[in-house]
């Protein structure tokens, strides 16, 4: 894979509550996690992460890549905001303590890990509670 610059600038094409596309590089929000979009809440963190990036150039500043090859990085809106800290504030992801230090956790709306507690249960390594979710999906879908 190469190496992706330090810095990316441009508009963001918002691919969920914790990614972005800049330029053809997908980037992942350092430091948090959001719902993915068919959990609870997840077509909702990508609606807001998109009415902040809509029309505004973000600054990517490269942190490290994951697992999934994805590039991460502290991305900011012109005025200087922190994407993944707007994010957080606005409940639609929690801070991931593993990745950030724990830099976000106070900026986390009381009761927001429960409402969102699959991206919780992720980030504990809780995955039972992901099949529980998906078995109970199937079903419903199996009614219908």
């Amino acid at each position: 894979m190469p190496a992706a610059p330090a810095v990316l600038e441009g508009s963001a094409y918002v691919v969920d509550g914790d990614t972005i596309t800049i330029n053809r590089t997908q980037v992942r929000l350092f430091g948090v996690d959001a719902p993915e979009l068919d959990h609870p809440y997840g077509k909702k963190a990508k609606w807001e992460l998109l009415s902040l990036c809509k029309g505004q150039c973000v600054r990517a500043e490269v942190a490290a890549f994951d697992t999934h090859g994805r590039t991460v990085a502290k991305c900011f809106l012109p005025d200087g905001r922190d994407l993944s800290a707007e994010m957080v504030k606005l409940g639609m992801a929690i801070d991931w303590a593993k990745f950030s230090g724990g830099c976000y956790r106070t900026l986390e709306a009381p009761g927001v890990r429960k409402k969102l507690w699959l991206a919780d249960a992720r980030q504990k390594g809780r995955m039972h509670v992901w099949d529980q979710f998906e078995a109970r999906r199937a079903a419903r879908r199996a009614e219908d």
